[in-house]
């Protein structure tokens, strides 16, 4: 039974007797006035928008997001590894956390968001030393790459976009604090691990918790991969000592030259930005572990805050029903699929188009689809005023597609919320429609093409100018009979105050 129901049943029965009526009747006035709240359309002209709400991956449970300070909500997320083009399967995850941050700013939150970049790993150095590059131009190639994809895919930039290389000393610091307070060692060869038996929450992210973790083995088995399967999990490196195969990439450090572990940046720069408590951290459902586990044990044990109150991780891709991978070919990047015809914002639609906890097939048939949609939606928005994304900012009455929006604000439902945004396209009229219309593809980030201006052939125009002198000498009768002409032929005729314009229909 909902709060405002409940309410009303214990004024009626009497059941809350000991609270006079005067403040029964005070409180049931607020409680449906809350109610209230929730239930009016996303419109913020009247009440606030309902807040968001999300599948915690740690809770596993769905949880309204509010932000610890009650101003802005500041996340983070995980962000690339620059060492080759990123694919259509890690731009599902930056794609859908773009559409969380747009939801809660057309929603009227304040947000801070930040997203590294990964500058320095097994992967990088491997293959820039490889390439015969020095690891800076090696990466600042594929980090260039990746924004202009994001750019294309229409996703904001974030607030801020520290990356590993330029953050080495707060990692150090981080090892230093770690080592002092019982949570990490030094070996012999130079490296630092971090010792899990010290920290007993290890493994609830990721339910590791729910088999046997001999957490007793520690300094017995070292996992010195940056990637690991659970089944090995163990201590994990925080500060790789060097080796020949690293080349020229290694710092000083009190523990000997080397460079951080994989794990660490996150955690590190996750401290500096954002503090040891924030609201919510994002990535792939492939870095729930050991990365995002390893995170919370490093955070935790160095800094003592809370670290993220909310978790978010979006799932897997599959692309015309298997599995993405290099050696099967459908390991697409945007410039793969332009080669093909198909637009990044094309891209966008598709994934999009599926709920994010969920798998999505994408497949050139779907793009298809996708192009087809979006271009059905530019032809119904020709001729409206789009607003500014500044100006969505500012709220207003979204209309008939107040339910597209709700959809979003509960767990992020992009494909319900295209859903109704179809459903509702011949229903909108008012001024409140349209800027619900244009409301709902800020947060879907959602760019649609430019409507294709046919050419009218001579013989439409004939028809059209003998309706302009029909209207100028006012024969309506021949006027509305040339109208309907054009219109079976194909053609609308918009009226203004110095002529005509003639419009595909």
């Amino acid at each position: 039974m909902n709060p405002v129901r409940r309410s009303f049943v214990r004024l009626v029965t009497g059941e809350s007797c000991k609270i006079s009526p005067l403040w029964q009747c005070l409180r049931l006035l607020g409680r449906i006035v809350d109610g209230v709240r929730w239930c009016l359309p996303a419109g913020r002209s009247l009440v606030k928008s309902p807040r968001v709400r999300l599948f915690d991956t740690l809770k596993r449970d769905y949880v309204s997001l509010e932000p610890v300070d009650g101003k802005t909500f500041r996340f983070y997320c995980c962000g690339p590894t620059v060492y080759g083009p990123a694919h259509i399967g890690n731009f599902r995850t930056f794609v859908m956390q773009d559409v969380f941050r747009r939801v809660l700013e057309v929603g009227g939150q304040k947000t801070k968001h930040v997203r590294n970049i990964t500058d320095v790993d097994d992967k990088t150095i491997r293959d820039s030393v490889a390439a015969g590059r020095s690891l800076e131009e090696f990466t600042a190639q594929w980090r260039d790459k990746f924004h202009a994809d994001c750019e294309l895919l229409n996703c904001l930039a974030p607030h801020v976009e520290p990356s590993a290389v330029k953050h080495i000393s707060e990692q150090v610091e981080m090892i230093k604090e770690l080592i002092d307070k019982g949570h990490a060692y030094a070996s012999d060869d130079g490296s630092v691990y971090f010792m899990i038996s010290s920290f007993p929450e290890y493994g609830k992210l990721s339910h590791l918790d729910g088999r046997e973790l001999d957490l007793g083995k520690t300094q017995n088995s070292r996992a010195d991969s940056d990637e690991y399967d659970k089944d090995d999990a163990a201590d994990f490196v925080l500060w790789k000592g060097r080796r020949d195969e690293d080349g020229d990439n290694f710092w000083e450090s009190p523990w000997g030259q080397g460079r951080p572990g994989w794990h660490l940046e996150c955690s590190a720069m996750i401290r500096k930005y954002l503090g040891e408590t924030f609201d919510l951290h994002s990535g792939g459902v492939d870095l729930v572990f050991p990365h995002h586990e390893n995170e919370i044990a490093q955070s935790k044990c160095s800094c003592g805050g809370e670290f993220a109150r909310n978790w978010f991780h979006v799932t897997h891709l599959r692309v015309e029903g298997k599995k993405m991978s290099k050696s099967l070919g459908n390991l697409y990047t945007l410039e793969d699929l332009a080669k093909k015809g198909y637009s990044a914002m094309e891209v966008r639609y598709v994934l999009l188009n599926g709920h994010y906890r969920k798998p999505i097939n994408f497949s050139l048939d779907s793009l298809h689809a996708g192009r087809e949609a979006l271009g059905k939606l530019a032809k119904a928005a020709e001729g409206k005023s789009a607003p500014s994304y500044k100006e969505i900012l500012k709220g207003g009455d979204y209309g008939v597609f107040a339910g597209a929006l709700q959809k979003l604000n509960d767990d992020l439902n992009t494909a319900g919320a295209i859903g109704e945004l179809f459903g509702n396209l011949k229903a909108a009229e008012s001024e409140a429609d349209w800027f619900g219309f244009y409301s709902m593809l800020a947060s879907l980030g959602l760019i649609l093409p430019e409507a294709e201006r046919k050419i009218a052939p001579d013989e439409i125009k004939k028809l059209a100018e003998e309706r302009w002198q029909a209207r100028e000498n006012r024969d309506w009768a021949a006027s509305d009979r040339l109208r309907d002409e054009l219109l079976e032929k194909g053609w609308v005729v918009k009226d203004g105050r110095e002529g005509y314009e003639l419009v595909s229909a």
